[in-house]
């Protein structure tokens, strides 16, 4: 039986209107190159006072920038990975290049990948903290310190349930 012309219209437009998604991974795109020169703004302004920081200071320093670096990271499997999971394939298999996980992370993938980045970047966020309470003269507001493990006990226990919910999906969907 042939579709009716009206449901095979109405099935290529909403096919189509998936490429309203790409806009806004090339808006991330921007963000991402935000990102990379708030990350030099940040070494350059460091630099300068490698020779006299403390142990804590140059810990201080490189986690600023693995936050920064981590967040970049996450930045480039939203954009692909969103990309290739609803908007069209990356035509770039032949690449020598080509990350290995493209093409195989599909939607609950990214999902544990976002919240795994989000707690290390929360967990640097609490690390920072909590070296700032070795340093001279330094104080952190305790009520500032407790939210900041509320918030990363809070993106923890989000990430195992998740795990749970993907693992118990994958069970059942072996039925």
């Amino acid at each position: 039986m042939k579709k009716p012309v009206l449901e095979t219209w109405l099935e290529r437009g909403l096919f189509a209107s998936r490429w309203l998604m790409a806009p806004f991974y090339v808006g991330l795109v921007v963000a991402l190159a935000a990102l990379m020169v708030v990350f030099f703004q940040e070494l350059f302004q460091e630099l300068p006072r490698v020779p006299s920081m403390t142990p804590e200071s140059a810990i201080l320093m490189a986690l600023t920038l693995i936050d920064l670096s981590l967040a970049a990271n996450l930045m480039v499997i939203v954009i692909l990975s969103g990309y290739e999971n609803f908007v069209s394939k990356i035509d770039t298999a032949s690449h020598e290049d080509r990350p290995e996980w493209m093409g195989t992370v599909d939607f609950s993938g990214l999902k544990m990948k976002l919240i795994a980045s989000i707690v290390a970047i929360s967990a640097i966020a609490l690390l920072k903290a909590f070296l700032k309470l070795t340093e001279p003269g330094q104080t952190v507001d305790q009520v500032r310190l407790f939210w900041l493990v509320m918030v990363h006990l809070s993106f923890v226990v989000s990430g195992v349930l998740l795990a749970v919910m993907d693992w118990l999906n994958a069970k059942v969907a072996k039925h």
